[in-house]
């Protein structure tokens, strides 16, 4: 109904802006500049393993403190943009109030700086990381693999969406540590059909990294199982400070 709405009012009225919902001058679409402005693409320099950016531009790229302590199972993280503000606020309204258009435009940006980290021949298969049953009937569809999908046809490359399940709900992980974060999904995820998996360059897709302790777990279970590599790629980077 939401969706149906929506579309109802941008066919009547002048065309608006997806995050803030300001009428636009003629010619502009989609996004007005100053919500365009307000979000921050992710630049080098950054962790060479998990692509957090250092708050000093005056470094080389190298390797985390974090990634140098802890097991990571993904041979490398990479997102587009700074979760923060305007874009925290668009991502929240795309997954619990159906703005699913808005798919289109996240997908655009990742497909567009996919290349500044990737060739399309270097990924064998596009895994998104899954939503449990339960939370996938409240919310309707999984973001990720909204992501995916957007990716794949950008992109050509194939994408999987049942290989990689969460078999068991998680707490909202909004207010844990990392810490917390690891002991909850820790066995949440199981692999179907493995045998496409077997020597397999997969890219794992979210559409936020927090701490890590999603991806990588889903990274454990996709090597664990035959994947001959895992990258990760989000939309958004949530930072401290930068």
């Amino acid at each position: 109904m939401y969706r149906f709405i929506d579309r109802l009012l941008q066919f009547f009225l002048p065309p608006q802006c997806y995050f803030c919902g300001s009428f636009l001058d003629e010619g502009k679409k989609d996004i007005c500049p100053d919500c365009l402005y307000k979000v921050r693409r992710i630049e080098p320099p950054f962790c060479s393993v998990c692509g957090i950016p250092f708050a000093s531009m005056k470094v080389e790229i190298h390797i985390c403190g974090t990634c140098m302590t802890k097991k990571q199972y993904f041979t490398m993280a990479r997102a587009c943009c700074i979760y923060e503000g305007t874009l925290e606020e668009a991502i929240h309204r795309w997954k619990y109030q159906e703005k699913t258009y808005l798919s289109s435009i996240f997908g655009k940006w990742m497909a567009d700086i996919f290349p500044s980290y990737w060739e399309s021949k270097m990924i064998d298969l596009l895994i998104p990381v899954p939503l449990h049953k339960k939370r996938l009937r409240e919310r309707g569809f999984n973001q990720s693999l909204l992501l995916v999908k957007e990716l794949s046809h950008r992109l050509g490359i194939p994408y999987q969406e049942r290989i990689l399940r969460k078999i068991r709900t998680t707490t909202p992980q909004v207010n844990l540590s990392g810490r917390e974060r690891e002991r909850a999904v820790k066995g949440v995820f199981n692999i179907l059909r493995g045998e496409e998996l077997k020597g397999k360059r997969v890219l794992l897709v979210d559409d936020v990294y927090t701490t890590g302790a999603t991806v990588n777990e889903c990274s454990k279970v996709l090597m664990r199982e035959g994947a001959k590599r895992v990258d990760v790629f989000t939309l958004a980077r949530a930072v401290k400070t930068i």
